[in-house]
């Protein structure tokens, strides 16, 4: 029996090993119908991998009779409309039905969930392709939810072994501190102390050690293209920015404020005019701090996906291999750039930090 396989969210690794049979099975089809086909299925496979969903979707195929089976398992679906409803992402069939709980509908459209008339209800849009529906309040545990949560577990883990090794064995390391201990002095040694000081850096090392392990463990598992893209969500970044606006903001002594408001030794025109600017400069910073980690971790996943779609797309012996070849240089690129994104916000979060406590004397 002979089945298509589809390019639907499933992993690098899966990519290569169906490679040949695909390679092979597009050889002899070189009509505009096929290959309008073969670069539409690569982008939606783009555009999935950097999506969030209701369920992880590990691949997809098309039976003899036309039928696309996916393979994958759902996450739990959590909203609040007029009372709590959870049920399995299962009853949406990947979007293509919709799921009735305690007689309401709900339909998932654009991966996102929104009330319907019946079990034949539809989507209605306005003249902007904008869904007019009812929004119930989305709760749901989605694959990003997940990561998050997964993450912490992991973080508690390594951390919780690390303080046991520490105390089982007089302040040396054994197990996993070895591993975590030269990370761990890098970050106060390196990042900490001379971005804030001696004396203040101690209270923020919680946090830096923290936004330092997710953001880089997290954009590991974005490598993985069931995905889990954490960094690539905006509000995700966000909040981590908002966390550093915050930190540093109530942290901020009589000099940081001053130096904002009314700067010294500057003429007081000048004072008047610089102190918005440097309002607005303190919420610049975080939010070049959400775009920087979103837009990077973004373009390195949408480049990858496509380096390895051209494999699929290319007809002869050289641009396929090619196209593999590179796709595994910028993949392994991007593990440098998974340490190098946590690097920076942690860096950059330290210094505003020690902009905020450092203490000015004035003669």
């Amino acid at each position: 029996m002979r089945r298509k396989i589809s390019l639907k969210p499933i992993t690098l690794l899966l990519l290569l090993l169906t490679f040949v049979s695909y390679g092979k099975e597009q050889e002899g089809h070189g009509e505009k119908e096929t290959e309008k086909t073969a670069k539409e299925a690569v982008n939606e496979y783009i555009q999935h991998h950097l999506k969030d969903s209701y369920d992880f979707g590990l691949f997809s195929y098309t039976t003899d009779e036309g039928k696309e089976k996916h393979v994958g398992f759902p996450l739990p679906v959590i909203l609040w409309d007029n009372g709590l409803k959870v049920f399995s992402s299962s009853k949406f069939h990947h979007g293509e039905t919709v799921a009735e709980v305690d007689g309401s509908f709900y339909k998932n459209h654009h991966g996102k969930i929104y009330k319907v008339d019946g079990p034949n209800g539809e989507i209605i849009e306005d003249d902007h392709h904008h869904a007019t529906n009812e929004k119930p309040l989305d709760f749901s545990i989605t694959k990003n939810v997940f990561l998050i949560i997964l993450v912490f577990v992991i973080m508690f883990f390594m951390f919780s072994k690390m303080a046991k090794s520490y105390k089982k064995n007089n302040g040396m390391p054994k197990g996993m501190g070895r591993f975590l201990e030269p990370i761990v002095l890098y970050v106060r040694d390196e990042i900490a102390i001379p971005n804030i000081g001696e004396k203040h850096y101690k209270r923020y090392m919680s946090y830096l050690l923290t936004v330092f392990f997710f953001v880089w463990i997290v954009n590991l598992f974005g490598l993985v293209p069931i995905g889990m893209n954490v960094t690539n969500n905006i509000a995700v970044t966000l909040c981590l920015a908002l966390i550093t606006y915050v930190i540093t903001t109530f942290s901020g002594n009589k000099n940081y404020w001053k130096h904002i408001f009314w700067m010294p030794g500057v003429p007081v025109p000048m004072k008047i005019i610089l102190a918005p600017i440097e309002l607005l400069g303190t919420i610049i910073k975080p939010f070049a701090l959400m775009i920087r980690l979103y837009a990077n971790i973004t373009a390195g996943h949408v480049v990858l996906m496509s380096i390895i779609g051209l494999a699929f797309l290319a007809k002869n012996w050289l641009g396929t291999p090619l196209s593999l070849f590179l796709g595994f240089v910028l993949a392994i690129l991007e593990l440098l750039v998974a340490a190098l994104q946590a690097y920076i916000f942690t860096v950059l979060s330290a210094l505003y930090f020690g902009m905020a406590v450092e203490e000015h004397e004035h003669h």
